[in-house]
């Protein structure tokens, strides 16, 4: 029984400094994929299952992989808990690598356990789809590394939204949808697309408003390589329009169904989004309320006592934007 508690108590913990609240990041997309998959004439529910479930560890993994290559980077700034250039939203950022609540070495132990069951995963699948879904296993591992850490610690460099957007859209969902069906089709490739620049657009948001805390740490977000507002909101704005552009172009090659043009209903949702971050960077002392037609925005009490609460309404509405999204088109896809 004691056993039982304390395993029990090392999971919680590892999944709660491994950010499990962040998997609908990942999980949605392979979600959608298994969707799209469904339609296939060798579809098996059997590995799109273990497919889901290999997505999940290999996310966890590569959450504590950025946490250890950030806190090894900049372990003293990072520390610094108190410096008013760290935003409230970065507070906490590897607050149990800082209290020594494990070690280097047990950060590393867990790291190679996720990435060991998400491998086991991937060799199941490899069983039955062939070496081709190795390939993608080695691509995710290598960026899952080099995204902060060596050989090129990309999310120092101005890459690390445009690498997660491409890890979370093409390079997952094709994956999960070959491994459920072995084959590939046009129409995946175009919304996996389309999904990976809405998650590009939610780090690029996020990156946007944290832009003064990332210098502290010297990371060089895109928001941070850009430099000027100009830049930058011409890139939110291209963000915004890209999903749109290439969902037109996907139905007028008939590679998508007409329905996907459903879609479109969200547009007004992603002016909005541009429109806030218009205004966050030209104009950051205006303040907007929460609106319910936003979407849900969980803990609302709690963030704005933190007084974060101009920050999460944006971070929160981008996401709403790319769950909706996966939502429609899963729906969209039995018909």
């Amino acid at each position: 029984m004691v056993l039982l508690f304390f395993m029990i108590r090392t999971i919680r913990f590892w999944l709660h400094n491994a950010r499990y609240i962040a998997l609908p990041q990942s999980l949605l997309p392979a979600l959608l994929a298994i969707c799209m998959a469904m339609q296939t004439d060798s579809f098996s529910w059997q590995l799109a299952i273990i497919a889901f479930i290999g997505v999940a560890f290999v996310h966890l993994a590569a959450n504590l992989t950025d946490d250890y290559f950030d806190y090894r980077k900049n372990k003293v700034l990072i520390s610094q808990q108190n410096l008013p250039t760290v935003s409230p939203i970065r507070k906490g950022k590897c607050n149990y690598l800082i209290t020594n609540s494990v070690t280097k070495k047990q950060l590393i132990k867990a790291i190679l356990l996720l990435f060991l069951l998400g491998s086991i995963c991937a060799g199941i699948i490899f069983a039955y789809r062939g070496i081709i879904i190795l390939y993608f296993v080695f691509i995710t591992g290598f960026f899952s590394i080099s995204y902060a850490g060596f050989p090129f610690s990309l999310s120092y460099h101005g890459l690390g939204e445009i690498i997660i957007g491409f890890i979370f859209g093409p390079l997952l969902m094709l994956g999960v949808y070959f491994s459920a069906s072995g084959s590939f089709s046009p129409a995946i490739l175009i919304v996996s697309l389309i999904i990976g620049s809405l998650v590009c657009n939610i780090l690029f948001s996020h990156s946007i408003m944290d832009i003064e805390a990332d210098k502290s740490i010297r990371k060089r977000t895109l928001a941070v390589v850009l430099k000027k507002q100009s830049l930058m909101l011409a890139a939110a704005f291209l963000l915004s329009i890209f999903p749109y552009l290439i969902l037109t172009y996907g139905i007028i090659k008939e590679y998508l169904n007409p329905y996907y043009g459903f879609v479109f209903c969200l547009l007004p949702f992603s002016i909005l989004l541009f429109y806030l971050l218009f205004q966050y960077v030209l104009h950051p002392e205006k303040k907007y309320r929460k609106r319910f037609w936003m979407g849900p925005m969980e803990q609302w009490n709690a963030i704005e006592k933190a007084g974060i609460d101009q920050f999460m309404i944006r971070w929160y509405l981008a996401r709403n934007i790319c769950v909706y999204f996966c939502l429609i088109i899963a729906i969209i896809s039995f018909l």
